[in-house]
């Protein structure tokens, strides 16, 4: 009888606005997830970004940016993680409203580990981006003058001389005459301007190369006798700053389809412009 009088416990149900929160508890996460998913794919192209940017300002393609992959990776493993236990939380969540507990919304241990993370992450990337900022091109001209470090996407490989175009012509030719190598004209573009009443900058353009390497190329690849024998452009742009340019032999042996084990014949210029520019 005792127990009769004594108050029934009643069992607190979910309401709508409980279910209702739930999901937006859900969404939020997914976008939280879709956000990391999304900024580490953007990470992991930043290193093929600076490592292009390179290639196009004619640095060295070999310098490597593979800690933005680590990162962009990094960020959507975590990306991925954040979605499947946003489902596996609104699964446990529903369950328990189902069975009639409500729940008090509080930061999760999850949650704040989650932002610990991005916080990390941010700042090493910080740091990073620091780190890689000599990447822009010390042009000290502002965009002044024709400055031919901005031929890019053509083939080119343009090096800045530290002598003026007529010694860097004559180290050439030493080079060219040390290794045997016929050097077959020089062409002086500057001064055919001057015989034909315009001025234009000092222009040489030197015709080299040696029949011995150069048939067994033509013989496998015929069209690359339209870029042979091989040239190095020497130039002063209208900053006073001189140039070497040549073709990339990568970009030869792609227009032409040169053999592989042929183009030994053709990186002979990257040595002889490397060697006159200094």
């Amino acid at each position: 009888m005792n127990n009769l009088n004594q108050p029934t416990a009643v069992q607190p149900k979910a309401s709508l606005s409980d279910y209702l929160a739930a999901e937006r508890t859900l969404l939020a996460w997914i976008r939280t997830g879709l956000a990391m998913m999304g900024f580490g794919f953007v990470v992991a192209r930043f290193g093929l970004f600076l490592q292009e940017m390179r290639v196009a300002q004619n640095h060295s393609p070999e310098q490597s940016y593979g800690m933005s992959l680590w990162f962009g990776t990094a960020l959507i493993f975590v990306g991925v993680l954040v979605s499947i236990f946003a489902g596996w939380r609104h699964l446990r969540l529903v369950k328990e409203l189902d069975r009639g507990k409500t729940t008090h919304t509080h930061p999760t241990a999850q949650a704040v580990g989650i932002a610990v993370l991005l916080g990390v992450v941010g700042l090493a990337m910080a740091i990073y981006l620091i780190s890689v900022r000599n990447i822009a091109p010390p042009n000290g001209e502002n965009g002044k003058g024709t400055s031919m470090n901005r031929m890019i996407d053509n083939g080119l490989v343009n090096l800045p001389s530290s002598h003026s175009v007529d010694e860097t012509v004559e180290k050439l030719r030493g080079i060219l005459t040390v290794k045997g190598v016929t050097l077959f004209a020089v062409v002086d573009h500057s001064d055919e301007a001057t015989k034909a009443g315009m001025q234009m900058p000092n222009t040489k353009l030197l015709i080299f190369g040696s029949p011995r390497a150069g048939t067994p190329v033509m013989l496998a690849a015929p069209s690359i006798a339209i870029d042979l024998p091989l040239k190095i452009l020497v130039a002063e742009d209208t900053s006073g700053k001189v140039w070497i340019s040549y073709n990339s032999p990568q970009f030869l042996q792609e227009r032409h389809g040169v053999p592989a084990e042929l183009m030994k014949n053709l990186a002979v210029i990257e040595a002889l412009a490397n060697a006159a520019a200094v």
